[in-house]
């Protein structure tokens, strides 16, 4: 089989996440495939009667994604079967991305590479192989070359035996529900899928610079200098196109592009439910939660001033299991709606 960089940042490519066994990953996909079918004709019909609030409440939960409802409702001590995976609590130190490959090398693919969607961190850390095979130089070396070219000078490596000023302890709940510190991990094994320490500064200015990019082919400065944005404009729309055979745990609405969920503008009737054009990705990590969602100001032709225009919305918690990106959602459309209403 042949194995592109399209199909790995897509997650097309067949290679495992945590979980070892095919068999396990088939059946939570069932479940959750399941869970978002409609439900039965008889209780549709009670909902319209109005059997009261607490039936219409009810309903909320199916216009959510399973993965996201099943982690906001997750009481505390219990934990989210994602972080049972033995493999998010590796404490050996790599000294690199390729030697970090052994790790899953010889496991056999879950699929023939295209033919369905399976998110991968280890896909990642191929990716970031690939990296620095092309560069010429190690992954890390380039990444922090990269958040230094976009002034993202508190992005850093998450290195446990790294002074790193103002880093946060992270925390867990327990079996019996009490917040504890969590445990010692060692993420050198996948820089590229969640191997990096931020703050939402930072963050806010990744999301602006891929909005400036997105933008700037749409805008002439009056001096006609518009500076160009670090990515050319048709690489971060290529990267925000949604790709066939993909889904988005996160977010019901969205597909998976290029290492981005992307939902796309549409209203299918008058005065129905109008969905707007943004891209988010949702981080979790042992300890850990994050998003970051940019939603792009709509322009219309011959738009003034300059990009970014939109708006960037960054969470980020010290805590495991947190769902964030529907409040990073409600969060941007608050902005937006008042920047509409100026």
């Amino acid at each position: 089989v042949t194995i592109t960089t399209r199909l790995l940042v897509s997650h097309l490519s067949g290679i495992r996440h945590y979980e070892k066994d095919i068999a396990k990953v088939k059946e939570e996909k069932e479940k959750e495939n399941r869970a978002q079918k409609p439900t039965k004709p008889h209780q549709d019909r009670e909902q319209r009667e109005g059997k009261g609030i607490e039936k219409t409440d009810s309903a909320k939960p199916r216009k959510e994604h399973n993965g996201e409802t099943r982690s906001r409702n997750l009481k505390p001590g219990r934990r989210d079967k994602e972080f049972e995976q033995e493999e998010y609590y590796l404490k050996e130190k790599f000294e690199s991305v390729i030697e970090s490959l052994k790790i899953f090398k010889n496991d056999p693919l879950f699929f023939k590479p295209g033919d369905q969607f399976l998110y991968s961190t280890y896909g990642f850390t191929l990716l970031s192989a690939v990296v620095e095979r092309a560069a010429g130089q190690k992954f890390t070396d380039y990444m922090l070359k990269m958040f230094r070219d976009l002034d993202m000078l508190s992005t850093v490596l998450d290195d446990n035996e790294a002074m790193i000023y103002n880093r946060a302890r992270c925390y867990v709940y327990n079996k019996k529900g009490r917040l504890v510190n969590a445990p010692y991990v060692d993420n050198s094994y996948k820089w590229a899928g969640g191997g990096f320490l931020s703050s939402v500064g930072d963050l806010l200015k990744f999301g602006n610079a891929l909005l400036y990019s997105y933008q700037a082919g749409q805008f002439k400065s009056s001096a006609g200098k518009l500076l160009p944005g670090y990515l050319k404009p048709g690489t971060v729309s290529m990267m925000w196109t949604p790709v066939p055979k993909t889904e988005v745990s996160w977010d019901r609405d969205g597909k998976y592009a290029m290492a981005w969920a992307v939902v796309e503008k549409q209203q299918q009737c008058g005065c129905c439910r109008q969905q707007r054009h943004y891209a988010s990705h949702t981080g979790g990590a042992v300890g850990a939660s994050s998003v970051l969602l940019i939603l792009p100001e709509e322009l219309g032709p011959g738009a003034g001033g300059a990009p970014p225009r939109g708006v960037v919305v960054a969470i980020v918690c010290n805590m495991q299991s947190v769902s964030l990106n529907s409040t990073a959602l409600k969060i941007a459309r608050e902005f937006d709606r008042e920047k509409q209403a100026q």
